[in-house]
């Protein structure tokens, strides 16, 4: 093999591992999500209760929101208008079909008082708080969306799902998520690896974008 044909092969060689090392040091979320200060949890609005567990949804997010408060980056949020970031929860059973119950009753939230705490909440807050989609866009159908509970089949993941969205915008679960998670139990409590995998991917974007910046810094220092 001549010199230049073995220079080529190690190149090739080490082009996935140079990609990959880049794709590990890229932040996976944007300054601004780094920089949100409030958090809505809701549940996801096309998310309906099983039968078996018809407390599966609501109970995940209390769940998702005690391990956001015990991380303490972030504050609980009253409503969609002063959120900086949204989270939907989904609780999976296993199933990728389930026959649920939508717009069930359980899900909407009592008045919250959590007193000695810097996260204390007062308000009638509801599972799916409004503003967030576009009327009429969790319904079949046009038309005003029908909020009285309903049988209804779901497909979809089996496990448990959260996802992240921008806040102050016009309908945020419209837009794209800025991170999804899913696994199984991954909003069961007491971990929340859901919220685990959240702090993670946080703390690694953190330092990537801290290294960009110090790279940048170098760069403009060089004569």
């Amino acid at each position: 093999m001549s010199r230049t044909s073995l220079l080529l092969l190690i190149a090739l060689l080490l082009t996935p591992l140079a990609n990959a090392k880049d794709k590990k040091n890229k932040p996976q979320l944007s300054a601004d999500v780094l920089r949100a200060q409030t958090i809505l949890v809701m549940i996801s609005p096309d998310a309906g209760e099983t039968l078996d567990d018809p407390a599966g949804n609501r109970r995940a997010q209390e769940d998702v929101e005690r391990a956001l408060m015990k991380w303490g980056r972030f504050r609980l949020a009253a409503d969609v208008s002063t959120a900086d970031l949204i989270v939907t929860v989904r609780k999976g059973n296993g199933r990728m079909v389930n026959p649920t119950i939508a717009n069930n009753p359980i899900d909407n939230r009592p008045v919250i008082f959590q007193p000695g705490d810097e996260n204390t909440r007062i308000g009638a807050q509801q599972g799916r708080p409004p503003g967030v989609n576009q009327p009429g866009n969790n319904q079949p159908g046009m038309g005003q969306p029908n909020n009285d509970p309903r049988p209804q089949t779901e497909i979809g993941s089996s496990d448990d799902t959260l996802e992240v969205y921008r806040g102050g915008v016009d309908f945020p679960l419209e837009r794209s998520a800025v991170w999804r998670y899913s696994a199984k139990d991954a909003l069961r409590a007491p971990s929340v690896s859901a919220v685990e995998q959240f702090h993670k991917v946080i703390e690694q974007s953190e330092k990537a974008l801290a290294a960009q910046d110090a790279q940048k810094d170098a760069q403009k220092k060089k004569p």
